[in-house]
């Protein structure tokens, strides 16, 4: 992670800081979102030789992702919000199978699901999601506080 935290420095961007080994970085920019996802690609596929793609969000989109979430009751490590790279549409949970005791919503850029039994053994399959990435709601708590703190 300090790998990542230094490629983020040399880019141009202050007070970056990095959570667990997963490739969440929180950082400080005055760039609009869109050209902070698209420095971040360019820089990163310059060092992986190949795209990497790079979800962006502010603290406070973040926050409102912890807040909404449909599934307040359940284990915050069994709920995650995935994040495509586009808003999903009105019919982006149509397609899912593999379902079993999987409870699924869309949020307002995400979709949100609960691994009843936990995800080791889900067969879910969301192809809304197959350009996105994915964050339990402890991981999206510990980037809030580091993105506020």
């Amino acid at each position: 992670m300090a790998e990542l935290r230094g490629l983020c420095e040399r880019a141009g961007f202050s007070e970056v800081r990095t959570y667990i080994a997963s490739g969440n970085v929180v950082l400080r920019s005055d760039a609009a979102s869109a050209r902070v996802k698209a420095m971040l690609e360019s820089v990163l596929e310059a060092y992986a030789g190949r795209p990497v793609g790079v979800m962006v969000r502010s603290p406070e989109e973040m926050s409102a992702v912890l807040a909404d979430h449909p599934f307040p009751d359940a284990a915050p490590n069994r709920v995650v919000a995935i994040f495509p790279d586009d808003a999903p549409s009105a019919d982006a949970l149509d397609g899912v199978s593999g379902r079993k005791d999987e409870q699924l919503a869309l949020g307002r850029r995400e979709i949100y699901v609960h691994y009843g039994d936990g995800m080791a053994q889900s067969k879910l399959n969301v192809p809304a999601s197959k350009t996105g990435t994915a964050r339990n709601m402890n991981t999206i708590a510990r980037l809030v506080e580091r993105a506020r703190g």
